[in-house]
């Protein structure tokens, strides 16, 4: 798929580092499609058996760290499956070739590459790309956030009663009691509809878009949110983090619902 997109409003000095991205999203988009509902997925276990990697995953982030080699040659590269940091550089690209690996896996929809750039540590730059949805979201700070070249924005729903959000549970679920599970079963008796979509990416782009109301979850990684983060910022959304010991955990939440949403998650008065 040829992704749809332009450039009018993205300032100057970004548009090439834009157009790299989306052609590294998408050449990761068609790696993930020749593996993906295919017999010939290979896959093992990480952490534990919740924490798969397949060989898509490992094909897409091959391709991209060579995209970035070959093209910025000077900026730093942190990545899920190889590591590095390069904390120093300048420049430096966060990079999840493929976010929602047990959906991958298992055959279900939701799934994507994630590509943030940031400058001097901070994200400037996001592109999360949902290959079999057809979806392409991006951002540029400062510059509003983007699906499929239209501009998008968060929900202004006020009520919680009304709103669809969306949540993760983390890897350690099963050896740490700071596992989510506690503030679910809260949240599901306030809103509409709670959603595990299973990719933290596309839970901020869809909360960037107004397709949920809000999101949060725990222990996640700078490859699964920088990208998403900015997105939602750049469409209005809050982001915010909830713990200081659980690597990056976040809620994101449109303006009219935050006060609501922390209401819930932490018992707070009214």
């Amino acid at each position: 798929m040829k992704l749809t997109h332009n450039l009018y409003n993205i300032p100057q000095e970004y548009q090439s580092f834009l157009t790299a991205a989306l052609a590294m999203a998408e050449n990761a988009g068609d790696i993930h499609m020749q593996y993906f509902r295919k017999c010939n997925l290979e896959q093992s276990t990480k952490l534990n058996d919740s924490d798969v990697v397949t060989i898509a995953d490992k094909k897409a982030e091959a391709m991209i760290l060579d995209f970035i080699c070959q093209h910025f040659p000077s900026h730093g590269i942190i990545s899920e499956e190889s590591g590095r940091d390069h904390d120093e550089r300048e420049w430096r690209w966060v990079i999840d070739p493929l976010d929602g690996t047990t959906n991958f896996s298992a055959g279900l929809p939701a799934f994507c590459v994630s590509i943030a750039l940031e400058h001097n540590k901070e994200t400037v730059l996001g592109v999360v790309y949902a290959t079999y949805l057809g979806e392409c979201f991006y951002a540029v700070k400062g510059a509003g956030a983007w699906l499929n070249g239209s501009s998008i924005h968060c929900s202004d729903k006020s009520e919680m009663t009304k709103a669809v959000v969306a949540t993760g549970m983390p890897y350690d679920r099963n050896d740490n009691a700071d596992n989510n599970l506690t503030e679910i079963c809260r949240m599901a008796l306030r809103v509409r509809g709670i959603r595990r979509m299973g990719s933290a990416a596309i839970d901020l782009c869809y909360t960037a878009a107004g397709f949920f109301d809000a999101y949060w979850e725990l222990n996640l990684n700078r490859w699964d949110v920088s990208a998403g983060q900015l997105i939602a910022a750049e469409a209005g959304v809050i982001i915010e983090s909830i713990r200081s010991n659980r690597n990056h955990s976040i809620l994101a939440s449109n303006p009219n619902l935050h006060s609501a949403m922390r209401q819930v998650l932490f018992q707070e008065q009214a």
